[in-house]
C-alpha cells in the first residue's frame, strides 16, 4: 500500500470515528456551565442566631437557627404530620359536613354559612392543621437554654452542594462546632457537635415535644408546657445505651420518634415538671453524634449513623444540582445579575427541601404554620409545582400531584352537593380532602383548570399512552364541571361565568378575564386529550367553548371583568389578572396581542406593586416576555416593592403574610420560560431576556413552556 492510499484510509477512518462520536453525543448537549461554581457562590452565610434555615428532603424539614439546632427557634415539620383539636363542646362528628360547606345548590354568590354554625365553621377552619414534631436545642447544665448573650463569634454556612450546615461559635469563650443535615431519603436529622463544654457537663442537648398550637411568627410552633393530651412514652428498655424509641400521643394522633447517639452519650429521663423533655448529655467526651428520626409508623430497623447520613447528602445534593436545568448569569453586564442568579439557585434549593413530598406544600412550606393552618391551597399548587416541568425535574412534583386522584371522591361529592357535574376541586385543603370554610371557596374557580395544565406539562415530557391514561379520569371530571358551571343567557345564547371571584379576590363578579381565558383553554385541552385517546369530542364542551363570553375590553384595554371598569384606578392592586391572560397562559384565537400588550403597559404604569403578592412579579414577567418586553420581564422579577418582592438571606420570598414559597416557585417558572422560551417564542437564545448585551444567559437542561 502506497503512502497516498494509506493517508486516504486514515482520513476515512478518522471521519467515521468523528461521525460516530457526533451521533453518540447528539442527545447530550455540551456542558458549558460549571455547576459547582454556580451553586456554591450562593451558599447561605447568615450569621444571625435567630435566622432559620430549612434543611430537608421534600417531605420532612428540620429548620435550624444560628446554633445549627433549634435553640432560639425553628420547627420540625413533615407533610404527613397533621392534628385536629377535640370537637367543640356540644358538637358531634356527624355535624361536620364532609365537604367543608353547608351550601346546597348552585352558586349564587359567596359561600353560605347558616346561623348557629359559627363554632363548626371555626372548627373546620382550624382543623386539621400541621404541627411541630419536636425541637432539639442546646441547654446548660441546669437544663435552661443557652442565652443569646452567652454566644459570640458566630459563623455559619449552609453548603448547598453537600446539604450540610455548619455553625461555629463560642459559649462564654469556649468553642462549639455543629454540623447538621437531613437524610435525603428518611425523615431524620443528623447532628455532629463538638465542644470542651460537653466533657465537663456544662452543655447538653434537650429534645422536647410540644402540644400543637395555631400560632404564627413565633420562634417555635407549639405549647411546650402543656401535658394534657400530650405524652411521650419510651417504648424500648431505658437501659439501652445508644437508642431510644418514643411513642408520641397527641389527642388521637400518634407518631414515633427514634433517637440514636454515639459512645459516651447518656440519655436522661424527664423530670416530673417537664415530662415531654429528654436530655442527652456527654459522659467525659467532648463530642457527640446523634440522629433523630420521625415517622407516622414505628421505626423498627436500625437507622443510618451520622457519617452515613453525611455521605448520603454528599452524594444526593451534587446529583440534584447536576441533573435538570441550570441558568448562569455571571457574564452579564447588568449589575443585578448576581441577585437574580442568587434567587434562582436558592429557590431551587428551597423548593427541593419543602415542596417535593407526598402533599402539595402550604404557602409557608415546611417552615412553620401560616394563617391558613398549614393547609395547602389548590389554586396555589400551580405556583408551587409547575416549574418542575420546565426544569426537567418532574419526578419531584409527581407524588404531590397524585392529590387530584386521591381527592376524586371528595371533589365529586362537593360538586354533587352544589348541583354540578364532574369534580369540583377544593380551595384550602388538607389530606382528607375537606375544604376549610371561607366565603370565596365555591366561587374562586381558577383552581379548576390546574390539573389540565399539569397533565399537559406531563404529556410534553412523557407523550405516552400511560400518561394519557394517568390523567384521563381527572381531566374528564374536571372538564365536566367546567362545562356545567357557566350560566347560559337564554336570549343571547352566551355562556357566562357567574358568579366568580377573580384571582385578585376583590369581590364577586361575573366573566372575569383570567377565568374566561383559562376556562376556554382548559376545555380545549380537555377535548384535545380525548382526541389523543381516540375518543370523540364532547359536543357540549364545544358548545361552551364556542359561546363563552368574550374577554372584557374597554378603551383598548382588558378589564378585570366587564363590571369593574375601574381596573386601572381603584382596583389596581392585588393580582393583576389581565397580565395572566397572555403570560401564564399561551395565546388563544380570541386573544388580541395588541390589547394584551397595551394592558401590560398600563398595569406596569399604574399598579400599586407594594400591595401585591410574591407571585405577581413572575406573573408579570411571563406576560412581558411573551409580549415582546424582555427588559420589563427582568425588571418585574427584580422590582423594588418592599417586602412583596424581597428574597431574604436564605432566598425565601417574603411576599405574603408568611415566608411565601409561591413566589419562589413562580420565579423558577418565569426564568425558565425566559431562558428556554415557549411555544412560538422568537428564535434566539433566552428570548425573555434583553438582547442588547446587558444580559448574557447561559443555560442547560431547561424545557420550553407551552
Amino acid at each position: 500500500m502506497n503512502r497516498k492510499n494509506s493517508s486516504i484510509i486514515t482520513i476515512v477512518i478518522l471521519c467515521l470515528v468523528a461521525v460516530f462520536c457526533i451521533q453518540c453525543n447528539a442527545d447530550k448537549p455540551a456542558r458549558l456551565i460549571d455547576r459547582h461554581a454556580l451553586v456554591t457562590r450562593h451558599n447561605i452565610e447568615w450569621n444571625d442566631l435567630d435566622g432559620q434555615i430549612p434543611l430537608g428532603n421534600g417531605e420532612f424539614c428540620f429548620n435550624v437557627d444560628g446554633t445549627g439546632l433549634q435553640t432560639f427557634g425553628g420547627n420540625t415539620m413533615a407533610h404527613w404530620a397533621w392534628h385536629s383539636f377535640p370537637l367543640p363542646e356540644g358538637v358531634t362528628k356527624d355535624q361536620i359536613p364532609s365537604t367543608g360547606t353547608f351550601q346546597n345548590g348552585r352558586n349564587t354568590g359567596p359561600d353560605i354559612f347558616p346561623e348557629g354554625t359559627s363554632a363548626i365553621r371555626q372548627y373546620m377552619f382550624d382543623n386539621p392543621h400541621s404541627f411541630n414534631l419536636g425541637r432539639i436545642r442546646l441547654v446548660k447544665s441546669d437544663g435552661q437554654s443557652v442565652a443569646t448573650e452567652q454566644i459570640q463569634n458566630l459563623s455559619r454556612t449552609m453548603d448547598l452542594w453537600t446539604g450540610i450546615q455548619t455553625s461555629s461559635f463560642s459559649v462564654e469563650g469556649k468553642p462549639v462546632q455543629v454540623e447538621t443535615c437531613v437524610d435525603p431519603s428518611a425523615d431524620m436529622v443528623s447532628i455532629r457537635i463538638e465542644s470542651p463544654l460537653f466533657e465537663n457537663g456544662e452543655l447538653g442537648i434537650a429534645i422536647d415535644f410540644p402540644y400543637p398550637a395555631i400560632q404564627r411568627n413565633k420562634p417555635w410552633v407549639g405549647n411546650f408546657k402543656r401535658t394534657e393530651g400530650n405524652s411521650t412514652i419510651r417504648m424500648n428498655d431505658q437501659r439501652s445505651d445508644k437508642r431510644a424509641d418514643f411513642r408520641r400521643e397527641i389527642d388521637d394522633v400518634v407518631y414515633y420518634t427514634t433517637l440514636n447517639w454515639s459512645d459516651g452519650g447518656i440519655l436522661k429521663a424527664p423530670v416530673e415538671s417537664e415530662p415531654n423533655t429528654w436530655r442527652l448529655e456527654a459522659n467525659s467526651v467532648s463530642s457527640m453524634q446523634f440522629t433523630c428520626a420521625f415517622s407516622s409508623n414505628p421505626l423498627k430497623k436500625s437507622l443510618p449513623g451520622v457519617q452515613e447520613t453525611e455521605q448520603a447528602n454528599k452524594e444526593h445534593w451534587p446529583a440534584f444540582w447536576e441533573k435538570g436545568g441550570v441558568i448562569d448569569l455571571s457574564e452579564s453586564k447588568d449589575e443585578r445579575w448576581e441577585e437574580l442568579e442568587r434567587r434562582i439557585v436558592l429557590s431551587q434549593y428551597l423548593t427541593a427541601v419543602q415542596s417535593a413530598g407526598s402533599y402539595p406544600p402550604a404557602e409557608v412550606g415546611l417552615m412553620g404554620i401560616d394563617s391558613w393552618r398549614g393547609q395547602f391551597h389548590m389554586e396555589m399548587i400551580w405556583w408551587h409545582l409547575a416549574h418542575y416541568a420546565l426544569w426537567d425535574r418532574w419526578e419531584m412534583a409527581d407524588s404531590a400531584l397524585t392529590i387530584y386522584e386521591r381527592f376524586i371522591p371528595t371533589a365529586r361529592e362537593l360538586a354533587q352537593q352544589l348541583g354540578y357535574k364532574g369534580f369540583q376541586w377544593q380551595k384550602s385543603a388538607s389530606p382528607g380532602g375537606r375544604t376549610a370554610p371561607w366565603e370565596g371557596n365555591q366561587v374562586l374557580i381558577w383552581k379548576q383548570p390546574h390539573p389540565i395544565f399539569f397533565a399537559e406539562l406531563d404529556y410534553r415530557l412523557h407523550p405516552t399512552n400511560e400518561t394519557l391514561e394517568k390523567w384521563a379520569e381527572i381531566i374528564e371530571g374536571t372538564a365536566e364541571y367546567m362545562a356545567d358551571y357557566p350560566v347560559r343567557d337564554q336570549q343571547t345564547g352566551i355562556f357566562h361565568l357567574d358568579p366568580v371571584m377573580p384571582p385578585s379576590e376583590q369581590g364577586v363578579t361575573k366573566d372575569d378575564i383570567f377565568d374566561l381565558a383559562y376556562w376556554k383553554w382548559g376545555l380545549q385541552q380537555a377535548q384535545l386529550w380525548r382526541e389523543r385517546m381516540g375518543a370523540e369530542r364532547n359536543s357540549h364542551w364545544d358548545e361552551v367553548i364556542q359561546n363563552l363570553a368574550e374577554l372584557p375590553v374597554k378603551d383598548g384595554l382588558y378589564l378585570h371583568s366587564p363590571e369593574w371598569e375601574d381596573t386601572y384606578t381603584e382596583r389596581n392592586w392585588e393580582h393583576p389578572n389581565t397580565v395572566g391572560v397572555l403570560g401564564m397562559l399561551p395565546p388563544q384565537k380570541d386573544m388580541d396581542f395588541d390589547t394584551a400588550h397595551r394592558s401590560l403597559l398600563k398595569v406596569w404604569e399604574t399598579w400599586q406593586w407594594k400591595r401585591c403578592w410574591g407571585w405577581d412579579f413572575p406573573w408579570t414577567a411571563m406576560a412581558a416576555a411573551r409580549l415582546g418586553e424582555p427588559k420589563m420581564a427582568v425588571d418585574a422579577l427584580l422590582l423594588d416593592a418592599g417586602t412583596k418582592n424581597h428574597y431574604d438571606e436564605r432566598g425565601v420570598c417574603t411576599g405574603g403574610p408568611c415566608p411565601y414559597l409561591p413566589g419562589n416557585g413562580g420565579l423558577l417558572y418565569a426564568v425558565a420560560m425566559m431562558a428556554a422560551g415557549w411555544d412560538g417564542a422568537p428564535d434566539r437564545n433566552a428570548p425573555g431576556f434583553p438582547d442588547d448585551g446587558s444580559w448574557v444567559v447561559k443555560w442547560e437542561g431547561l424545557k420550553p413552556a407551552p
